[in-house]
């Protein structure tokens, strides 16, 4: 907001010294404009002049009295510039400029922040994706919260946005998942079975079983086809992963079957077109696609000795659909187990004549849950590992969404249980969420002290000029472009970082200043200062799909 129209004085400023002669156009573009981590050195900082003077071999601070001059013209927005180090130019804002900030942030309520830059475009995120062959673990919570922060996030800055679940109902899981629930099957019959080497072990699929031992009796008792039991697995197994992401508060636009890849013949045709580019070739009796004509290391098999599809094959056919489908963007959440899989699925795509450039795959790390200090194995009756209904009942669905955000997705994530279930100023989501429900309940005591913040257009703003009222105004005005470049990077922990300092600055300043006091007019301002970093406050929450309760 702010940041942006300085940015703008500043290409003015540097357009100005090319006509008077100053320096060349050498350096357009390359200078950049940031808030300086140590408050003393002013509110924006630019490397204009140092940019500069590498281009034009002069002297970079001669080169930044120049720039000082220039800017200088532009007094509504610059209170004072000095020259600093090596060349840097120090700029600080006039406090009416952020003081104006506030009748902006509540005038515009819930819009504000929102923004344009993707608009026009189709964004396809294709997030969770799991295989039907067991209920969601924590590690897919992490990736379900991921990948619906980043489609808020998209669709707040103008993108439109699809969210995809990529159905994996094809293939050797599938097939072991039917041999299991057949295996329990024949065992709650009494009959003989044998279990895969390799099967599912948890309880659900003896329920499974169960339910079709209630349902079908001892019917499918020589049924020697694992589709019936492959089926009813699925089933029940999907029934309780859409009810766990709904609880999650998480719905897809699509759900995009694998097995219609085959059934279309797209699996087929993928091979016989990269074979066609020379780029597919048979040996030991598999297919192998030519990835070190891409500066792989080696070539990847594509179809096994056995006639089986390499599950690179599908994700490419896959990938190929979603360019025929029209989108501008696409982005891939991946566990990092999909790490050595991603770029010869990317290899696909360019061998199959797309760009490659469209497809941002972010791959998030595990989740290692904690209590005591100490890393929680358990063995449940659902799985062999926890599940994201497990962790919801013990901490709730705001806590794991908040949690599962607090950090970059390609770091480890160490979910501490104990801070998790705190209700206390301790546990993060409750600090951020206790900092809007106080906001909400200084307007309730003003009102029952009859003090009215009045119209805010009559309110005199200018009163706001303690440091800590300044830093508050500082960040409402730096929300905007964060949420823009949240966006565009696919990072929401930005957001949550945003929320936890915010919410942290207005703490810190209403233990230090009385906000309804004898002075009406400074008491008016600072109730408007609440309501604004209140509304700042549950706009991020929501964002990140978390509630901004009005009580604690």
């Amino acid at each position: 907001m702010i940041k942006a129209q300085l940015q703008e004085r500043l290409n003015q400023c540097f357009k100005a010294g090319v006509e008077k002669g100053y320096w060349t156009e050498a350096a357009a573009g390359n200078y950049g404009l940031e808030v300086p981590k140590n408050p003393d050195h002013g509110d924006f900082s630019t490397n204009m002049a140092m940019i500069m003077a590498g281009k034009e071999r002069k002297n970079p601070r001669e080169l930044a009295a120049l720039v000082v001059e220039l800017l200088g013209v532009h007094d509504d927005l610059v209170a004072s510039l000095t020259i600093a180090g090596p060349g840097f130019v120090n700029i600080v804002v006039p406090a009416s400029v952020w003081q104006a900030v506030l009748p902006q942030v509540c005038e515009t309520g819930e819009q504000f922040g929102l923004g344009r830059v993707g608009e026009g475009k189709k964004v396809l995120v294709e997030f969770v994706s799991a295989n039907p062959t067991g209920p969601l673990s924590v590690g897919h919570g992490r990736q379900a919260v991921l990948g619906d922060a980043i489609a808020r996030l998209l669709s707040a800055v103008g993108y439109d946005v699809d969210r995809e679940y990529y159905y994996n109902d094809a293939g050797r899981q599938m097939r072991v998942l039917g041999e299991s629930t057949r295996a329990r099957y024949l065992e709650l019959l009494g009959l003989p079975f044998e279990f895969p080497e390799d099967g599912y072990q948890g309880d659900y699929i003896v329920d499974i079983a169960r339910q079709l031992k209630d349902e079908k009796g001892d019917a499918l008792k020589d049924t020697v086809e694992v589709q019936p039991f492959k089926e009813a697995a699925e089933q029940e197994i999907f029934k309780d992963i859409d009810g766990t992401l709904k609880r999650l508060q998480i719905n897809f636009d699509n759900y995009y079957n694998e097995h219609t890849l085959y059934e279309d013949g797209k699996i087929d045709d993928v091979v016989a077109a990269l074979r066609e580019k020379g780029l597919v070739y048979d040996k030991d009796d598999a297919v192998w696609f030519r990835t070190t004509d891409f500066g792989h290391d080696k070539d990847r098999v594509l179809i096994k000795s056995t006639g089986e599809p390499t599950y690179r094959l599908p994700d490419i056919a896959y990938h190929r659909e979603k360019f025929r489908r029209g989108y501008d963007w696409m982005v891939d959440i991946f566990g990092s187990d999909h790490i050595a899989t991603v770029p010869d699925v990317l290899a696909g795509v360019k061998a199959l004549g797309y760009d490659d450039s469209k497809v941002t795959v972010v791959l998030h790390q595990f989740v290692t849950l904690v209590r005591d200090g100490k890393q929680v194995k358990m063995s449940t009756r659902k799985a062999t590992f926890v599940t994201v209904d497990e962790l919801l009942d013990e901490v709730g669905i705001d806590v794991a969404r908040f949690f599962f955000l607090m950090r970059k997705a390609d770091s480890q994530l160490e979910f501490d249980l104990d801070l998790a279930t705190k209700e206390s100023q301790e546990n993060p989501v409750y600090y951020v969420q206790y900092g809007h429900a106080r906001l909400v309940s200084i307007q309730k005591q003003a009102a029952s002290k009859g003090v009215a913040k009045g119209e805010l257009a009559a309110v005199a703003l200018a009163r706001l000029g303690e440091p800590e009222e300044l830093d508050l105004l500082k960040s409402l005005a730096a929300y905007p472009s964060l949420v823009e470049n949240a966006a565009q990077a696919l990072e929401p922990h930005r957001l949550i970082f945003f929320l936890q300092e915010l919410a942290g600055q207005f703490h810190s300043y209403y233990n230090k200043h009385r906000i309804i006091g004898d002075d009406l007019a400074l008491s008016q301002a600072r109730l408007w200062l609440a309501e604004a970093v209140r509304v700042v406050l549950r706009n991020g929450l929501t964002l990140v799909g978390v509630t901004a309760p009005d009580s604690m």
